[in-house]
This record gives C-alpha cells, sequence and structure tokens, in this order.
C-alpha cells in the first residue's frame, strides 16, 4: 500500500471513529465497509464495523468480519468483541468459548476476563463469574476494572462485607473514580455502614451535583444515620423540577427505619414541596 493510500485509510478510519463518538452508527457502518472492500481483513476496519453494526443492535452481522481477523492470528481485543457478539446473537456456547481461549492467553488481556465473566453472570453462573475476576486480578493486581468488576459481582451475590473491602481497596487506589465511590457507597448502605456510604456519594455529588440517583442513595444513608432534616433537604432536591421522581422519594422515606410513611402520594408531594401526579 502506497503513502498515499495509508494516508486516505487513517483519515477514513478517523472519521470513522469520530462518527462513532457522535453515535453516527450509520455513518460508522458506511466508511467500514468501504474500506472492507478493498481489504476484508484489515483489523481496524472490523472492528469499525462491529461497534457501528452492535450500535444499531445488528451485532451479528459482523461476526463473520471479525472471525476472519481472528483467524489471521491473536488478537484479544477482536477476540473479546466476538465473543460478546457471539453472546448476543444466541450463540453463548460459543461466545463463552471464544472468551476462555482470550483469557487463557499470556500476556492476559483484561476485559476478556471482564466479558467472560459479565456472561458468566447474565448465564447465572455467578460463582464462575467471581472466579474468573479473580484469576484476572491475579495477573493484573492494580486492575481497578476488576476491582469494581468483582465488588458488582459480590454485591449481586449478597456478599457484602467482602464487596466493600474490594471497593474500598479500589477507591483507594484510583480516588477520582467516580463509578467506583458510586458502587461503594450503594454497598456500604448494605453492609450497613451508613457514614461511610454517605461520604461516598458526597464525593460523587461534589463532581456532578445533578446526579439525582446519587442524591437520593445519600437521602437513604442520612436517613438512617438519623440525619432526617439532612435527607428530606436532600430528597426536595430530588423531586425540584421532577416531579416524575416522587415515587422513588417517598420510597426513600417509608423504607428508611427512620424515615417518614405517607398513606397517598399527594401527601407526600405537599410534604415534600413537590407536585403529585
Amino acid at each position: 500500500m502506497s503513502g498515499r493510500q495509508n494516508n486516505f485509510l487513517a483519515q477514513a478510519l478517523q472519521q470513522g471513529a469520530m462518527a462513532l463518538r457522535t453515535q453516527q452508527f450509520a455513518q460508522a457502518e458506511q466508511i467500514a465497509a468501504n474500506i472492507l472492500k478493498s481489504n476484508r481483513t484489515d483489523r481496524n476496519a472490523a472492528l469499525l464495523l462491529a461497534h457501528a453494526l452492535r450500535g444499531q443492535n445488528r451485532g451479528d452481522e459482523a461476526i463473520a468480519s471479525l472471525e476472519r481477523v481472528v483467524r489471521r492470528g491473536d488478537d484479544g481485543e477482536v477476540e473479546t468483541l466476538l465473543g460478546a457478539l457471539l453472546c448476543g446473537a444466541r450463540r453463548a456456547a460459543d461466545g463463552i468459548a471464544q472468551l476462555r481461549r482470550t483469557a487463557a492467553r499470556r500476556p492476559p488481556y483484561v476485559p476478556s476476563f471482564q466479558e467472560l465473566a459479565g456472561q458468566l453472570a447474565k448465564a447465572g453462573q455467578h460463582d464462575e463469574a467471581i472466579s474468573t475476576v479473580e484469576a484476572g486480578l491475579a495477573l493484573a493486581p492494580d486492575s481497578v476494572d476488576l476491582k469494581l468488576d468483582l465488588g458488582r459481582l459480590l454485591h449481586d451475590t449478597n456478599d457484602f462485607a467482602r464487596a466493600a473491602n474490594v471497593l474500598t481497596a479500589a477507591r483507594d487506589a484510583a480516588p477520582g473514580r467516580l463509578d467506583v465511590l458510586n458502587q461503594l457507597g450503594r454497598v456500604l448502605v448494605l453492609h450497613g455502614d451508613y457514614a461511610a456510604a454517605a461520604d461516598a456519594f458526597r464525593r460523587v455529588l461534589a463532581q456532578y451535583p445533578d446526579d439525582r440517583s446519587t442524591r437520593a442513595y445519600l437521602a437513604t444513608s442520612l436517613f438512617e444515620q438519623g440525619e432526617r432534616d439532612a435527607a428530606e433537604a436532600a430528597l426536595r432536591s430530588v423531586i425540584r423540577g421532577q416531579p416524575q421522581l416522587l415515587g422513588r422519594a417517598a420510597f426513600v422515606m417509608a423504607a428508611g427505619s427512620r424515615g417518614r410513611f405517607f398513606f397517598s402520594q399527594r401527601d407526600a408531594a405537599r410534604f415534600l414541596g413537590g407536585e403529585a401526579g
């Protein structure tokens, strides 16, 4: 391929990546398809096509092009995406088998462990999903993403104490990761450490003050600490300008051991200063 052709290809891929970022999936698909017409095994074009089709809920149409790339040699990124698309195309056995092969390769490709664990969890195999993430962490102990995934899986299996320990380690390693803080806060609520949960939620809200879901979780933590006035103020912020969230706010008040219960949504709305639907 000449230098001019290489420049054209690079520009086309850049345009395709931009189209993906702006969710112009049909445009990204067309760019990738044009490249693949001249080179059916172009790795980057195959990845671009797969992501574009996946964005249009047509991921199964990208399987053949990814399989051609995989046959040419080991490529963790392509193989992991292939495994995910196979699972999405109701070929879970094939997809999980592909992901197992990728996760078994060394050096490890961390996202393959994440995808495999996620697919196993979807299939109801939670113990194996947890073991998969733990195996990944044994190979990549500094991976915050794996720690976050492990915390989520332990949360889903009600192992709140262990989930809190794992997520606390993830937070300490990456204190600026808001997804870690949010997940940690939710686990700490269930674990009964309401003060630490409130601290985690406040850190998230310091960056995203309009995150109403996180503010509702903060209210839960505050109710359980006996800080009813602060909790109710948080719920008033949740429903301000969003009356459709009144039901969520009323539930938070009623579910807390130190909250309030109203017999009608109208009464809850009047108390919180919202409007009953």
